[in-house]
C-alpha cells in the first residue's frame, strides 16, 4: 500500500496534522496509523481538558507561541463543529508570603506573553471564590475547558470526509527511509504488513524516541513516563468552585501542582500529581515493565533527573499511596475538602522528554530527516496547541518538499 503521506499516531496532534494535510493536499493519498484499537487512547484522552491560556511559558518559546494561537484556534474549531467548551477562567492562588513573591514572576511572564489578567487581594479572592482561601491571586479569563477526545474524533471525521484512511490496531515495528521515501512495517493482529509513503509524520507520544531509533538515528533524549493521578470530587462538592483553581508552582519543581479543574462533562477533578511510571504506558500502580524500568535506570539523563528531584519524587510517590498527603496539598487553598470528598478517577501518563545531559526538555521538540518529521516532545499545552502544531509541521513538510524538488531539478 502506497501513500503520499502517512501519520503515525491517532492522538489529537496526529489527527490535527492529518486533517490539515487532507485540506492542503486535496489530491494526495493520506493515512493515519494507530497502534491502539481506537483513537485518543493515551494523552489525548487522559488529560484535564483545560484550554490553556499560556501563563507559565517562556516568552518567545514554541510553547508560548503555539498556546496563544491554539487557544483561539481550538475554540474556533469547536464553534465550527458544534463542540462544547466553556471559558470559565483560571485562578492562581497564593497561600503564603513566599508564594505571593513567586507569583510576581507569573505576573511578569504572562504579561510578556500578552495575556489578559487581573490581580486579586485576599478580599477580592474570597468574593470571587468563597470556598478558596489565600492571600491573593491572579485571574486569567482566557482559560477554559473542553473535551479533547471528542475534538480528536471530530478532526478524524473531517480527515475521512476529505478521503483520508485510518488504520487502527496497527503497530509500527520498523521504518526504513530511502532516497525516494519511507517503508513502514507494521503488525496488526499478528499479521505483518508493509506500507510505503513519500513523507512520514510521527506523533507517537510515549513511543517517540523509539520511532527515532527505527530511523537509525540515536536520539539525544529519552522519553520518561510520569503517571498523573486524579481524583474526582463527590457530587455534593460540584459547586465548590466557579473557576479553575491552581496553586503557585513550587520553585524547581517541573510540574504545576495539584489543582481543582471543572470538567466539561460535569464534576470537578483534583490533580494531577506526577509519579514516575514503571512502564511506558503504566496507568496503574501495579503496571510494571522490567524492560522499561531497565531502560530508564540505564539512561544517565533519567538518573540525573531522579537525583535532582529525589525529595519531590519521593513525596509524590508517598502521596500516591497516602491519600491524606494528597488532600493536604489541596487543603492549602481549599480547607473545607476532606479525604472522603476525593473519589477514584482515571489516571493519565505524560510523555516527558529528558535530554542525555539530564534536563527535562520544556519546549516542543522535533527531529527531521529528508522525508520525515518526528514530534519528539509535546508536553502540555499540546492539546490546546494541536492546531498550530499541525500547521507548523505541515509548513516544515512543505519546505522539505520544495527543497527536495529543487535538489532534483539541479541534478537534472
Amino acid at each position: 500500500m502506497v501513500y503520499d503521506f502517512i501519520v503515525i499516531g491517532g492522538g489529537i496532534i496526529g489527527s490535527s496534522v492529518a486533517m490539515q494535510l487532507s485540506k492542503k493536499f486535496k489530491d494526495s493519498k493520506i493515512a493515519i496509523m494507530e497502534k491502539e484499537k481506537s483513537l485518543a487512547m493515551h494523552q489525548s484522552g487522559h488529560n484535564s481538558g483545560v484550554i490553556h491560556a499560556g501563563v507559565y511559558y517562556s516568552p518567545g518559546s514554541l510553547k508560548a507561541k503555539f498556546c496563544t494561537q491554539g487557544n483561539a484556534a481550538i475554540r474556533e474549531f469547536c464553534d465550527e463543529n458544534g463542540l462544547h467548551y466553556e471559558m470559565c477562567g483560571k485562578l492562581i492562588v497564593a497561600t503564603t508570603n513566599a508564594e505571593l513573591e513567586r507569583m510576581e514572576g507569573i505576573w511578569n511572564k504572562s504579561g510578556e506573553n500578552g495575556l489578559e489578567r487581573s490581580r486579586l487581594d485576599a478580599k477580592e479572592l474570597r468574593e470571587l471564590e468563597p470556598n478558596i482561601s489565600g492571600l491573593g491571586g491572579i485571574f486569567f479569563p482566557s482559560s477554559g475547558i473542553t473535551d479533547y477526545a471528542k475534538i480528536t474524533a471530530t478532526m478524524v471525521d473531517r480527515f475521512k470526509e476529505n478521503g483520508g484512511e485510518v488504520y487502527p490496531n496497527t503497530e509500527v515495528i520498523d521504518i526504513i527511509e530511502h532516497s525516494n521515501g519511507v517503508v513502514i512495517r507494521t503488525l496488526s493482529d499478528k499479521v505483518k504488513k508493509k506500507f510505503e509513503c513519500k513523507y512520514l509524520i510521527s506523533c507517537a507520544g510515549l513511543m517517540s524516541d523509539k520511532i527515532v531509533k527505527m530511523l537509525d538515528i540515536e536520539p539525544d533524549f529519552v522519553i520518561c513516563p510520569f503517571r498523573g493521578e486524579y481524583y474526582k470530587l463527590s457530587e455534593n462538592r460540584n459547586n465548590i468552585v466557579n473557576h479553575l483553581i491552581y496553586p503557585v508552582p513550587e520553585p524547581g519543581v517541573p510540574f504545576l501542582g495539584v489543582h481543582l479543574t471543572k470538567s466539561i462533562n460535569g464534576g470537578i477533578t483534583v490533580g494531577p500529581n506526577a509519579v514516575l511510571a514503571l512502564k511506558r504506558e503504566g496507568y496503574k500502580k501495579y503496571h510494571i515493565s522490567l524492560k522499561d524500568m531497565c531502560e530508564m535506570i540505564g539512561h544517565g539523563g533519567i538518573r540525573k533527573v531522579i537525583a535532582k528531584n529525589l525529595k519531590v519524587g519521593l513525596s509524590e510517590f508517598k502521596n500516591s499511596f497516602y491519600k491524606e498527603g494528597y488532600v493536604k496539598q489541596v487543603q492549602k487553598y481549599c480547607p473545607m475538602l476532606t479525604k472522603k470528598d476525593l473519589l477514584s478517577y482515571p489516571t493519565g501518563v505524560r510523555a516527558q522528554a529528558i535530554s542525555n545531559s539530564g534536563e527535562m526538555i520544556e519546549d516542543f521538540l522535533f527531529v527531521n530527516t529528508e522525508h520525515c518529521v518526528i514530534v519528539c516532545n509535546a508536553p502540555s499545552p499540546a492539546a490546546t496547541s494541536s492546531i498550530p502544531i499541525g500547521a507548523h509541521i505541515i509548513q516544515t513538510m512543505e519546505d522539505m518538499i520544495q527543497s527536495r524538488e529543487a535538489s532534483m531539478f539541479i541534478k537534472k
